[in-house]
């Protein structure tokens, strides 16, 4: 099989290539008087050709090239040294012969900068060395490495470009490595070349798929409607499946500037989430400008230096960008020593997170188009009630006083009459409801109707009953929120007062944000009426001077007369100030 069939077809063939046979059945000519004891190898070379091609997997398939190797030239050691798209050192180094507990002692692998591997990746030429303790090129080796002397080493080509190097130790016997070794090692490299561009090809294949995989989940957790947090923690999860790193970490741009960490992928994310990245940040600033960055060492490397990156290696900081417009950034960080990101999978996170970005944009647009959808139906509604049911409870209450002035009979004209001012009562209601329709979800919760709504609520507890309330005007969209504190520190006086003192079974509440003020200026009333037995002749009067000096402070009144009760009994306290106090 030529290169170019291997790249047109990722499976491998059943048995060694026809390139390596040529190269196997050529070997014997070219050994003059050595054939006959060459041709006696061939089956082994066979087998191991054999062994070679068969499966896919790109790290499995150098195992079984080193351990083949090892076999077929009797030595004792065995790697292969995988150069970098640099071609400046090595980006993996896989052995056969070493335990994984002499590797844990020796450390970290050769990085092929120096020594004998850096001589052999500036130069690949077949090395065959008696002793290589004593090249000029060694550099020696690190402790609890074990000793070595003889060596071997056959560059290996995939589709015509250098791959690495296949390295031979420690000839079994303690004899040197021979022609022998040297033509079926490159025979072996050959197929060996073979093999793998087969295994690139499938792994690349594989790893599109899975990042396809991933856009696709991605995509479906945004756009499924759920909560947006939710979404965001999916983008990670799946970014650090797919890039197998160690942890995946969406940034979203802050509101005092830099990007916020806002969902977290990791052993422990909760002491990466709400750090802010400040804007002076260098990767911040090009982020932002829609820049992806590649760092070889997020622990060293001055434009990340930081308590959150000191645990870290390779990284990938990848814009979230779609339309020109960068929504946030996605961080797939691999731990301090991990493999760095090939160009592949700096290429495919960088689509993924394009994708990302576009179906945030999505998500962001549904929405708005649901929150859009809410309006509209609200307003609706409130048309429905302002158009016909005020309307037509109006009419009634008109036909109502109409019938209330023909009746002769008194307590047919007190039944009516108590009737219209449940109209009324209920016509404001409605008008309140008009007004909590036509704001949007997100002024509610800290907006001046809940916190009175909190006071009545727990007011009731010591009272033994509930206020009855009504707002009338938009209180939450216009009373500030200076006023809107004193407006509860009233309520909340003229509360405690009724329950202190008035003995009341009725308290009615009304916030009126509609009226005009004896001096023309726009206001807001607060009136609190009860049942009670009103204010004793003579009596303490400290919580009304309270009312009075906090609503003299933003320029209004307080004052107070007859409540709701038979024959004006009870107290009826009103507090008003302007919607905006003088400075």
């Amino acid at each position: 099989m030529s290169a170019q069939q291997s790249q047109e077809s990722p499976d491998p063939p059943p048995g060694p290539s026809p390139d390596s046979l040529v190269s196997a059945t050529q070997a014997p000519r070219s050994l003059h008087g050595l054939s006959t004891e060459l041709t006696a190898r061939v089956p082994q070379l066979l087998e191991a050709m054999r062994s070679v091609g068969t499966g896919l997997e790109l790290h499995s398939t150098l195992d079984r090239i080193c351990e083949t190797a090892a076999e077929l030239a009797d030595a004792r050691y065995a790697a292969i040294g995988v150069v970098d798209t640099e071609g400046r050192g090595l980006s993996d180094f896989v052995t056969h012969g070493i335990g994984s507990a002499q590797a844990r002692k020796i450390g970290h692998r050769p990085d092929g900068k120096r020594g004998l591997l850096g001589a052999l990746i500036a130069h690949s030429d077949t090395v065959r060395l008696a002793d290589l303790t004593k090249d000029p090129r060694s550099a020696g080796f690190p402790p609890h490495h074990p000793p070595m002397k003889t060596f071997l080493g056959v560059p290996i080509r995939v589709q015509g470009e250098i791959f690495g190097n296949l390295y031979l130790a420690e000839k079994n016997g303690g004899g040197e490595f021979n022609d022998y070794d040297v033509h079926m090692v490159r025979v072996l490299a050959t197929e060996a070349g073979i093999a793998i561009g087969n295994a690139r090809l499938y792994e690349a294949a594989t790893q599109r798929e899975r990042w396809i995989d991933g856009s696709v989940a991605v995509t479906t957790a945004l756009l499924s409607g759920g909560d947006a947090d939710d979404a965001l923690a999916v983008v990670a999860e799946q970014a650090r499946r797919l890039a197998d790193s160690a942890a995946g970490i969406v940034m979203l741009p802050a509101e005092e500037g830099g990007m916020e960490i806002v969902a977290v992928s990791s052993e422990n994310p909760a002491t990466s989430l709400g750090v802010v990245i400040p804007a002076e940040s260098p990767v911040v600033a090009r982020l932002l400008e829609g820049e992806p960055v590649f760092v070889d060492d997020a622990a060293s490397d001055p434009r990340t230096t930081s308590e959150l990156t000191s645990r870290y290696g390779p990284c990938m900081l990848l814009p979230l960008q779609s339309g020109g417009r960068v929504l946030g950034a996605l961080v797939t960080p691999r731990a301090r020593g991990g493999r760095p990101f090939t160009e592949a999978e700096r290429t495919l996170a960088t689509q993924f997170a394009s994708q990302a970005a576009l179906a945030l944009m999505m998500a962001e647009a549904q929405r708005d188009r649901e929150r859009l959808a809410v309006f509209e139906d609200r307003d609706r509604i409130a048309r429905d009630l302002h158009d016909l049911v005020i309307q037509r409870l109006f009419a009634t209450g008109l036909m109502l006083e109409g019938a209330q002035r023909r009746s002769i009979v008194p307590e047919v004209r007190d039944g009516v009459g108590k009737a219209v001012d449940e109209l009324d009562v209920t016509i404001q209601e409605i008008r309140t409801a008009i007004f909590a329709l036509q704001q949007g979800p997100a002024e509610a919760p800290s907006g001046l109707r809940t916190r009175v709504l909190r006071e009545i609520n727990m007011a009731a507890v010591p009272l033994g009953f509930k206020p009855a309330h009504r707002f009338i005007g938009p209180v939450d969209t216009v009373v500030g929120e200076l006023v809107g504190k004193n407006l509860i520190a009233a309520l909340r006086e003229a509360l405690s007062n009724a329950f202190r003192h008035a003995e009341a079974t009725r308290i009615d509440v009304v916030i009126d944000s509609t009226i005009t003020l004896a001096d023309g200026r726009p206001g807001v009333r607060l009136e609190v009426a009860d049942d009670g037995v009103g204010i004793p002749e003579g009596g303490r009067r400290s919580g009304l001077r309270n009312l009075r000096r906090r609503a003299e402070s933003l320029g209004g009144a307080s004052s107070y007369g007859p409540g709701t009760g038979e024959d004006g009994g009870g107290t009826t306290v009103v507090w008003e100030t302007p919607l905006q106090p003088a400075a």
